[in-house]
């Protein structure tokens, strides 16, 4: 991911709390289990964050911390936010990010409290966010994997074609396309979020994260590392089972 995806300004979404960090992906690895079985993981460096700014009901109408992530050399910043970060007893911060809270987790936090990856000590799985690799303009067929029309006599020139659009999903009167309709175009590039990723591992020193499996984007990108909101049937009873 070529510089930052999300801008520095605060960004409000709704999110839990607790088990809730900016960080970036490493790269991935393979670790063997007790049976022996190879389990492939992407290692993710999950904060630290800090406290910088803390919103509560009688003075913004809503209850939220924002929380910053990674030092900037002030002169790539601007005066706004490092005064920003400074009443917090910040250095400057590249990333900012602010999360829906209830009333007793601000009355919890305090400005400039660091936020490790101890908070998904007792966390099983993680929703993850972020932007998928761009892979510039692409067909039909691997943007959506058409089979493509047939490669034998009679085809000229038109063997990755899409085939026939307006037949098929015209608005009838109007000559033009329906709107979502597969055709060529920018293919990645997008927000993804990959959801109920198993927690292998954490080493809390260096705050790195293992969780199973692949997640978006390039390594050096940009990630937003939740507690999982939804499980399958299978997912739950094993968080149940520990629990």
């Amino acid at each position: 991911m070529a510089g930052d995806q999300w801008s520095p300004v605060a960004i409000r979404e709704v999110f839990s709390m607790p088990a809730a960090l900016l960080g970036r992906k490493i790269g991935m690895t393979r670790l063997y289990d007790a049976s022996g079985k190879n389990v492939l993981v992407t290692i993710i460096q999950a904060g630290p964050c800090h406290v910088s700014q803390i919103k509560t009901t009688a003075t913004d109408g809503y209850g939220a911390v924002q929380m910053a992530f990674e030092d900037v050399k002030p002169r790539n910043s601007t005066f706004p936010l490092i005064s920003h970060d400074m009443k917090a007893g910040l250095m400057p911060k590249r990333i900012h990010r602010e999360m829906r809270v209830t009333e007793n987790e601000v009355s919890e936090l305090g400005l400039g409290d660091a936020l490790t990856v101890d908070r998904f000590d007792q966390v099983q799985y993680v929703d993850v966010t972020g932007v998928s690799k761009g892979k510039g303009f692409a067909g039909g067929m691997k943007r959506w994997g058409f089979k493509g029309q047939p490669a034998s006599h009679g085809t000229e020139r038109k063997h990755r074609s899409p085939g026939s659009v307006g037949g098929r999903a015209a608005n009838l009167g109007t000559g033009k396309p329906k709107r979502g309709i597969r055709m060529a175009g920018q293919l990645g590039n997008v927000r993804v979020t990959v959801r109920s990723l198993e927690v292998i591992g954490r080493d809390r020193k260096q705050n790195l994260l293992w969780v199973k499996g692949a997640v978006p984007g390039p390594n050096r990108g940009l990630l937003w590392i939740r507690k999982a909101v939804r499980l399958s049937r299978t997912k739950a009873a094993k968080v149940a089972k520990v629990s």
